[in-house]
């Protein structure tokens, strides 16, 4: 039996990797007053009429964490719980107006990160980075394998 190694470690490049992006755009969003995490709710919300643990699950949240996110976004204004037309146990998130301006100003915040982070490297790679790491988002690391000890999840999309 031949057993083949590699000589990077693709697990430590790609934590490394995330938790800097993760980083830079947590401080990058303080300018208008939002999170990663704000963002990524408040972008899926307005995609459509979604539940709390649909956006929860869309986005790598846990249900506890994507509570404390809601009640936040209701207390500021920014969104609202609406009852589930399919499901009167479930709420449906809303983006208010202030909701959606904040939007507006984080989606340019996050363009002009994820832009400035893609400049780093040689303009003939940059198109293949972004389809290698999707094919395997989509793809090979699609679905979580289950462990006795799962590691923690950074929720950032």
């Amino acid at each position: 039996m031949t057993t083949t190694t590699t000589a990077t470690d693709l697990s430590f490049l790609l934590s490394w990797a995330s938790h800097s992006l993760a980083t830079e755009m947590t401080a990058n969003l303080e300018e208008v007053g939002a999170t990663p995490r704000v963002h990524c709710v408040l972008r899926r919300a307005l995609e459509g009429e979604f539940t709390q643990s649909h956006i929860a699950d869309s986005v790598g949240l846990d249900r506890t964490t994507m509570v404390t996110i809601t009640d936040k976004l209701e207390r500021e204004g920014l969104a609202e719980r609406k009852p589930s037309p399919a499901d009167r146990r479930a709420c449906i998130i809303e983006v208010t107006e202030k909701g959606k301006e904040l939007l507006s100003r984080s989606d340019q915040v996050v363009s002009r990160t994820h832009l400035d982070v893609l400049d780093a490297l040689p303009p003939e790679l940059r198109d293949s980075f972004v389809e290698g790491l999707t094919r395997l988002v989509e793809g090979r690391l699609a679905k979580f394998v289950e462990c006795a000890q799962p590691p923690r999840r950074r929720a950032s999309r």
